[in-house]
C-alpha cells in the first residue's frame, strides 16, 4: 500500500486521473453484450474507489462519459444513461458512509432533466465529505473545458493583458482541485483521448493492457509503484542533475521558455 511520504511527495500521488477503457471488449471476450461489460466497469469502479481511500489519494478523476460519446450507438448511450441512474441510486449511499465526496465535471446543460438531477443530487448528497473526492467526468472533453474557462474568464472582465495561467485555472471545470499527478489509461490504448488536457500537462502517463473491469486494487498498486519510482521535473534538471529541462536556477512558469523538449 502506498502511503505519502513527506520527504518525497513524488512517491505517492495525491490526484489520480482514469480513462477507464475496455469495457466493451471484455464483454465480447465473453461473448456477451457490450452493456454486461458497461455494468462489470461500475463495480470496478466502486472498488478503484475503495482501494484509492485506502491509500491515501484524496482525489480522483474518472472518465465517465465524453463529449464525443455521444456518436455511439443509440442503444448504447440509452443503456449508459440508464446504468448511471441505478449506479447513482445503489451505491450512493455506500459511498457516501465511507467519506466520499462526489463532484461532477461536465456539460451539463444538454443532459437530460433526469441525468442532470441525479448527478446533482449526488453532489449535494456528499458535499460535507472529505476522505476522497470523486469526480466524475460526464459530458465532458477537454477542449471543452478550456474553451469555458476562457468564456468565463471573459465574462467576468479579464483583459487579454491580465490573462495568464494562473487566472484561468479559477475558471477550468475542475478549479477546485490540484492538477492530476497520475494519469491512468486502461484498455491497451495509449492516447488522451480529449481527457484534462490543461490539468494533465505535467501527469506521469500509465497506459495498462488490463481492461477496465479487471482494473483492481492490485492493478492500482501496480500503477502506484510505476508512480513511485519516477522523477517529476517539472520543466527543471530533477534532483538527478540529469534531465532535459531547464538549466539550473529556478523552474520558469512560462513553459515556453523553461521546457526544452
Amino acid at each position: 500500500m502506498a502511503k505519502r511520504n513527506p520527504s518525497n511527495p513524488s512517491s505517492a500521488p495525491r490526484h489520480v486521473a482514469i480513462v477507464m477503457d475496455g469495457n466493451g471488449r471484455w464483454a465480447r471476450k465473453r461473448l456477451m453484450p457490450r452493456g454486461v461489460g458497461h455494468k462489470a466497469g461500475v463495480d470496478a469502479l466502486i472498488s478503484v474507489v475503495q482501494a484509492c481511500a485506502d491509500r491515501h489519494i484524496d482525489y480522483l478523476t474518472v472518465f465517465a462519459f465524453s463529449s464525443e460519446n455521444w456518436k455511439r450507438p443509440e442503444e448504447e448511450v440509452s443503456g449508459l444513461m440508464s446504468l448511471l441512474l441505478v449506479a447513482l441510486s445503489k451505491h450512493i449511499a455506500k459511498l457516501k458512509a465511507d467519506g466520499v465526496r462526489i463532484r461532477i465535471a461536465g456539460d451539463l446543460s444538454t443532459v437530460a432533466e433526469k441525468i442532470r438531477n441525479a448527478l446533482l443530487d449526488a453532489e449535494a448528497r456528499t458535499r460535507d465529505n472529505s476522505r476522497l473526492t470523486l469526480t466524475v467526468a460526464f459530458n465532458y472533453g477537454g477542449r471543452w473545458d478550456i474553451v469555458q474557462a476562457c468564456q468565463k474568464a471573459m465574462a467576468a472582465g479579464l483583459s487579454a493583458e491580465t490573462l495568464s495561467e494562473a487566472e484561468l485555472s479559477r475558471f477550468m471545470a475542475m478549479s477546485y482541485a490540484p492538477d492530476p499527478d497520475l494519469f491512468i489509461r486502461t484498455g491497451g490504448e495509449v492516447r488522451l483521448s480529449n481527457f484534462l488536457l490543461w490539468q494533465s500537462a505535467y501527469a506521469e502517463l500509465y497506459f495498462t493492457d488490463c481492461l477496465w473491469p479487471d482494473f483492481d486494487a492490485a492493478e492500482i498498486d501496480k500503477a502506484l509503484k510505476a508512480f513511485a519510482i519516477r522523477e517529476r521535473r517539472f520543466g527543471d534538471v530533477g534532483a538527478s542533475g540529469q534531465g532535459e529541462g531547464a538549466v539550473g536556477g529556478a523552474v520558469d512558469n512560462d513553459e515556453s521558455t523553461s521546457e526544452r523538449s
